[in-house]
């Protein structure tokens, strides 16, 4: 698929925050109807503002018109956050902000995504990541089964793997 260049990559800001919050529950809400809530929408934004924004790399992904369409955050060698709004899904934009992602790394990443979340898992497996545990739950806030997923770049030949 071509990707839409009219989709541009940048580091998100704390101004950002209130859009990154709407997209958050937007595609969770589409993407697992019936997850247990935990937190209310202000928590939230509460969470991405002094949390998640200052702790984790976070980038965005703007339409044309500089609306927000997606986020992905990376804390240290895990994917800590990749949303979409619910109408750029299977558009590039989760492509495009897992490359940026991938580039940013060290070469490894891992992620947790909901058993139930066919979609995300499809998409991660596809890029390349792999299943490589599985929790009843006991894990995570809203106590839903979830898969660890892991993922390494290639060695290109002829290039030592420096970590």
């Amino acid at each position: 698929m071509a990707q839409d260049r009219s989709v541009r990559l940048r580091d998100a800001t704390d101004r950002d925050a209130e859009e990154i919050t709407a997209v958050f529950l937007a595609s969770r809400a589409a993407a697992l109807p019936g997850l247990r809530r935990v937190h209310s929408d202000e928590d939230t934004l509460a969470w991405i503002t002094h949390v998640l924004l200052p702790g984790s790399r976070t980038w965005v992904a703007e339409g044309e018109s500089g609306e927000l369409l997606g986020f992905a955050s990376l804390d240290g060698d895990e994917l800590d956050q990749l949303y979409l709004r619910p109408d750029t899904v299977r558009q590039g934009v989760g492509t495009r902000l897992l490359e940026r992602v991938k580039a940013a790394s060290r070469g490894e990443l891992s992620l947790y995504t909901f058993r139930r979340n066919s979609g995300a898992r499809a998409f991660y497996e596809r890029h390349g990541f792999v299943a490589v545990a599985y929790d009843d739950g006991s894990r995570n806030e809203e106590n839903e089964p979830d898969v660890l997923y892991r993922w390494t770049a290639a060695r290109r030949p002829g290039r030592p793997d420096v970590r």
